[in-house]
C-alpha cells in the first residue's frame, strides 16, 4: 500500500474537490509533508487520522490502496468477531482487511479491535478445531493473515514523535507466540510510545542487552508459554533485580498463573490488551506531572 497521497487523489478518494483538499493541507487540517519542489503530500496515517475525526467518508477507497468495500459496511465490533474468525478459516485476506479496517474508521480504538476482535476470533477458530470443524492448517494460515492485517494497521498509526518515551517488549525463550507482543506494540504506538516489539523467542540474556542499550520506560513480556517454569522464574527475576527499580515491568499471558506471579515481581499484570493500554496511559500522565 502506497503511504504518501497527493491532494488529487485524495479528493478523488473520499469526493471533494481538490481546492478543498489543498486548503485543509495549507491551514494544517491534515498534517503535510512538501517536496523539494513545494508540491504538498499527505501520509496515509495523517489521512486517516483526519477521516476518523471528520464527517469525510471513503467514497472510492481502491484510490488509497484499501479493499474497495472500505468504509461502507455496518461496523459493528460486537458483530466483527465471528465475520473475522470466518474470513480467517477461508483464508480471505481482502475480507479480513476490510472487517478490521472498517472498524478502526469507526473510530473503535485499536486496543478494543484487539481484545474484541482479534482475540475472540481466534477463541472461535480454537472452539472449532476442538470440536472437529476446523484443521490446524486453518488457524495457522489465520494468525498468518491477522499478522499481516495488524502490520497494515501499523501503517495507519501516526509515527511517535522522536522524544516519546520508550517501550521495549516480547515474548521470551520457548515462547513462539508473536501475535501478543505484535499488538501491544501497535497500542502502545497509537497512545504514543515510541514502541518497539522484539520479537519472540527471545532468551533473557539479549532481553538484558536490549534494556541496558535503549533504556526503555515500559517494559512489556508476553507469556503464553515457559518450558521450564523454575528457569523461568529465575532468569525473570534475576531481569527484575537489575531493572524494575527504573523500568515499569508489565506483564501478562495465559502460562502466567498464579503461582507463577507469587514468586515474580512486576509493575503490573495484564489480562488483556486494554489494560496494558491503561497502564501506559498512567504512567505517561505521570511523567507530565
Amino acid at each position: 500500500m502506497p503511504q504518501f497521497f497527493t491532494p488529487k487523489q485524495v479528493s478523488r478518494a473520499i469526493q471533494v474537490s481538490e481546492s478543498s483538499v489543498k486548503r485543509w493541507c495549507d491551514k494544517d487540517i491534515i498534517p503535510t509533508q512538501y517536496t523539494a519542489g513545494g508540491h504538498r503530500r499527505i501520509v496515509l496515517s495523517e489521512l486517516i487520522e483526519f477521516l476518523r475525526c471528520s464527517k469525510h467518508e471513503i467514497v472510492r477507497p481502491e484510490v488509497l490502496g484499501l479493499p474497495a468495500t472500505s468504509g461502507q459496511s455496518i461496523r459493528v465490533i460486537d458483530r466483527s468477531a465471528e465475520q473475522l474468525a470466518e474470513a480467517l478459516l477461508q483464508g480471505d485476506e481482502e475480507q479480513c482487511r476490510r472487517i478490521v479496517l472498517d472498524l478502526y474508521l469507526a473510530e473503535h480504538s485499536i486496543s478494543t479491535i484487539c481484545d474484541l476482535v482479534f482475540v475472540k476470533a481466534f477463541s472461535v477458530i480454537g472452539n472449532r478445531w476442538q470440536c472437529g470443524d476446523a484443521e490446524v492448517y486453518q488457524e495457522r494460515r489465520g494468525c498468518e493473515l491477522a499478522m499481516r492485517v495488524i502490520h497494515e494497521l501499523h501503517k495507519l498509526v501516526p509515527i511517535p514523535k522522536e522524544d516519546a518515551p520508550v517501550a521495549l517488549g516480547g515474548a521470551a525463550e520457548g515462547d513462539l507466540y508473536n501475535m501478543a507482543t505484535t499488538m501491544i506494540e501497535l497500542v502502545l504506538r497509537d497512545n504514543h510510545w515510541n514502541a518497539v516489539s522484539l520479537g519472540y523467542n527471545l532468551p533473557f540474556h539479549t532481553i538484558e542487552a536490549a534494556l541496558k542499550q535503549k533504556s526503555p520506560k515500559l517494559f512489556w513480556l508476553s507469556v503464553n508459554h515457559i518450558a521450564n517454569e523454575s528457569d523461568f522464574i529465575q532468569s525473570y527475576n534475576q531481569l527484575y533485580s537489575q531493572f524494575g527499580n527504573s523500568i515499569a515491568f508489565v506483564v501478562g499471558g495465559r502460562a502466567l498463573h498464579e503461582d507463577i506471579r507469587k514468586q515474580i515481581q512486576y509493575a503490573t499484570y495484564c489480562d488483556n490488551i486494554r489494560h496494558v493500554e491503561s497502564f501506559a496511559q498512567t504512567l505517561m500522565s505521570a511523567a507530565k506531572t
